[in-house]
């Protein structure tokens, strides 16, 4: 076996695969949504513990789904 070839007796590289990938962001997204509206839900409880930032923290998650779909969309066109 050897680890090394000279560029005559190398194959081409393969071209780029060419992916959708607005089927994983939407999932990402609408995880993030409900993950929002189960904190959402128990929003009294987390602030008594002091994990109010929970919410913020989904909010931005969802914030950064929907810019990350809306990139990719305008990427695709």
């Amino acid at each position: 076996m050897r680890l090394w070839l000279k560029d005559s007796e190398r194959r081409p590289d393969p071209l780029p695969a060419r992916t959708d990938a607005r089927k994983a962001y939407f999932a990402g997204t609408v995880a993030w949504l409900v993950a929002a509206a189960i904190v959402f839900s128990v929003r009294t409880e987390l602030d008594a513990a002091g994990l109010g930032w929970w919410l913020w923290c989904t909010l931005i998650g969802l914030g950064l789904g929907l810019a990350g779909l809306a990139w990719v969309q305008f990427r695709r066109r």
